[in-house]
């Protein structure tokens, strides 16, 4: 009997698996492993929790569905915990392993894990790894990702959209071969044998987010099919309330139970079948975005996680722990900001305008180190990607990919995305009382106004933390010294 082993990281799901694909081809028994590594659920740094407890309860969801899946075809998901360089090099003597297969992670510490892996696992067994987590495969760039990627995103957009295609996706196979004979599957861990707190998403959350790919693939149905919503996306993408403004695929992308080759297909077909318009490219565009950064993170490597980041600005950050913990609170008294990060941190989730103004806010009016809030999105989000949190936070910080030194206005995204304020009284019920955009600035208010209203600054919603139009002020003066450009 020929056993392969499948080491599974985040790409929980049967669809577009190459490195299933491979490892099926031969076996006549399969291990499909997935460890949880203690290292996961440490701390960060700085002190927050690697992995949330929200995000953690999403990956034991994909996990059960992914099991549920193989046990249907005939095969099984083991867990163990523990180390994958000490978890696998057992199984494979354990069970006579004669090949192991796996999808690539570029990112150091994933590196890290992969060359343990590859130190422990006996030269005699071949480790085959695959490239499976973007849009465009690595070997179809035209251009070397590691030497001559474009710093500019929109360079490197039109060169692929020109030069390259996106590959067909792969089918998820009818049937796997059984695992070896006598194994122990394992058991899965709660959120809390995992040392977290676990909590359940807010009653308010715009989509209630469940793991896998069952669950992955039929919110790919339901947005394009059932409710017909991409022909409208590009318009409806901004917003803030609500299941359906924008598709919310990224959960299930960032644990790999949607691959975005499959994501592609369906907008092809969807455009053959419905309509072709400036909605149905501009998620392919975002799709192009999170290659991008994944490329991106792939040539700079640990630079993508220096204070100066890979541009190496020079930026005297501040450190003010005080100042850091209301804006990561929302307690900022500046209520788009306070309403984006209480969502965050009650349902793992926040908008993409939601996330470029928090960072905006962190990094420019108050000056604060970058890094500090990029880790902080790492433990609370949902659908945290390594290369797609670090690299937009190092953009919006004005150190990464084409940096400008730009900054956003708290009230324009109001106007423009909540002008009836509608999505700060959601999540700030203490400003239920004002009326209209009157929301997004009480502080602007006359006492009679908010005394009316309920609200006493300082008391039941904090006064601003900064004023505002001084930090603006010192945002251009320093931006004129530099000569940058801003938007």
């Amino acid at each position: 009997m020929t056993t392969h082993l499948i080491w599974l990281r985040n790409d929980l799901r049967l669809h577009d698996h190459e490195a299933l694909v491979a490892a099926l081809e031969g076996a006549d028994r399969l291990l499909a492993v997935y460890c949880f590594d203690p290292r996961h659920f440490g701390e960060t740094r700085w002190g927050f929790a690697k992995t949330g407890a929200l995000r953690a309860r999403f990956l034991l969801e994909s996990l059960a569905d992914l099991r549920a899946s193989m046990r249907s075809r005939g095969g099984e998901l083991v867990v163990r915990h523990g180390k994958p360089e000490d978890v696998l090099p057992t199984l494979v003597a354990e069970h006579d392993v004669s090949a192991v297969f796996a999808h690539d992670e570029p990112m150091s510490e994933e590196m890290a894990v992969s060359n343990a892996v590859d130190r422990a696992v006996p030269e005699r067994i071949p480790m085959t790894y695959f490239w499976g987590h973007t849009l465009y495969h690595l070997d179809d760039l035209p251009m070397d990702a590691a030497t001559d990627l474009p710093q500019v995103f929109s360079a490197f957009r039109r060169k692929v959209e020109k030069r390259s295609s996106v590959r067909a996706p792969y089918d998820a196979p009818d049937t796997l071969p059984p695992p070896p004979e006598g194994l122990d599957a394992g058991t899965f861990p709660s959120v809390a044998d995992l040392g977290l707190t676990p909590y359940e998403q807010d009653e308010r959350t715009a989509i209630l987010m469940r793991g896998g790919e069952t669950e992955g693939l039929a919110r790919l149905d339901q947005y394009f099919w059932k409710q017909d919503l991409l022909k409208v996306y590009k318009e409806t993408r901004n917003g803030l309330l609500g299941a359906d403004y924008s598709s919310k695929f990224s959960p299930w992308l960032a644990h790999g139970c949607l691959s975005p080759r499959r994501i592609h297909a369906e907008v092809g077909a969807y455009e053959a079948k419905r309509v072709s318009n400036n909605s149905t490219y501009w998620l392919i565009f975002e799709l192009i975005w999170r290659d991008y950064f994944r490329f991106y993170g792939f040539f700079h490597g640990d630079a993508l996680f220096h204070a100066s980041g890979p541009d190496g600005a020079a930026i005297d950050w501040e450190r003010d722990r005080d100042a850091f913990d209301r804006w990561a609170d929302g307690e900022t008294g500046f209520p788009f900001i306070d309403a984006n990060m209480r969502e965050l941190n009650l349902t793992g989730f926040m908008s993409n305008r939601g996330r470029q103004n928090v960072a905006s806010f962190l990094t420019k009016n108050l000056n604060l180190d970058w890094r500090w809030g990029a880790s902080y999105f790492e433990s609370r989000l949902v659908d945290y990607d390594v290369t797609s949190n670090w690299g937009n936070w190092a953009y919006n910080a004005g150190v990464g990919a084409a940096p400008r030194d730009r900054y956003f206005d708290l009230l324009s995204p109001g106007d423009r995305d909540d002008g009836r304020g509608d999505y700060v009284r959601h999540w700030l019920p203490e400003l239920a009382n004002l009326r209209g955009c009157d929301a997004h600035k009480p502080w602007t208010l006359p006492k009679g106004i908010l005394r009316k209203a309920g609200i006493e600054l300082d008391d039941n919603y904090p006064a601003p933390m900064i004023d505002l139009e001084a930090s603006y002020d010192q945002i251009r003066q320093d931006q004129r010294k530099k000569g940058a450009k801003t938007r």
